[in-house]
């Protein structure tokens, strides 16, 4: 039995992971932390991750960036893998993600949907084939009227993806506004909409002479993520230390 310990477990995404956990019969919480009380959980839940005595086998982190530091010592103390799916961190939280991930496994990555990051897996592979052949390549990401930043985490992780595949041929082009010229030939293009309750859409977009090739990721439920969390953990429970990310769960 996986026993979880789940970081911000009365946000809206650690009450849809602990409901998913439920399904699981190799997996349960054994523990919650969250500052905000109020919500009743049919597990012990503590007001700082320092406050928790209960020993999980791994952790998955749903909370914000402030609490990021604490929670990264103590699974490096402790010697927890931790699912971190908190976005926003800075630079130097970056950097000691990679420091605790010498003292366990952390796995991170910018979205925890398995086909999001079945669909960077893809685009490696198409992207040579496709750039050799003159394809234009743009992305368009759209989500709700409530996210802050612009691009999406998600749409530069998949323009990375395209870049890396081509050595970092690629310069990124986020605004066409200011500026009266043809498009070039290594631009590619990231476009944001923010609009209503749209949960994630990601086109990729590859415009050819005479032909147009679209990989397309639309999800409709936050649940995605959440199901994704729940695999990743399964997979790091009893991983040496070392930094993950979703690729190395499905495989690729």
């Amino acid at each position: 039995m996986i026993k979880v310990l789940m970081h911000g477990c009365n946000g809206r995404m650690g009450q849809m992971i602990a409901n998913l956990v439920k399904e699981e019969k190799d997996m349960e919480i054994a523990a919650g932390v969250d500052k905000f009380d109020g919500i009743a959980n049919d597990f012990p839940v503590f007001s700082g991750i320092g406050d928790c005595k209960v020993k999980a086998d791994v952790v998955i982190d749903f909370s914000n960036a402030e609490a990021a530091d604490e929670l990264l010592d103590y699974c490096a103390k402790t010697k927890t893998p931790v699912v971190l799916c908190t976005t926003g961190l800075s630079k130097e939280q970056l950097a000691k993600v990679e420091e605790t991930a010498k003292e366990t496994a952390v796995l991170k990555s910018a979205n925890m949907s398995v086909g999001i990051n079945l669909l960077i897996k893809l685009l490696k592979e198409a992207a040579p084939t496709l750039a050799a052949a003159g394809f234009d390549i743009e992305i368009v990401e759209k989500h709700h009227n409530q996210k802050l930043d612009a691009p999406s985490g998600t749409a530069i992780a998949l323009a990375d993806a395209i870049n890396e595949a081509e050595d970092g041929a690629y310069t990124y082009v986020y605004d066409r506004s200011q500026v009266r010229r043809k498009r070039g030939e290594k631009e590619l293009g990231i476009s944001a909409v923010r609009g209503g309750t749209i949960v994630g859409d990601h086109d990729v977009i590859f415009a050819g002479t005479d032909e147009v090739i679209t990989f397309e990721h639309r999800a409709y439920s936050r649940a995605v993520f959440g199901k994704g969390a729940v695999q990743a953990a399964k997979f790091l429970a009893g991983k040496p230390a070392g930094l993950y990310d979703m690729r190395d769960v499905i495989g690729g």
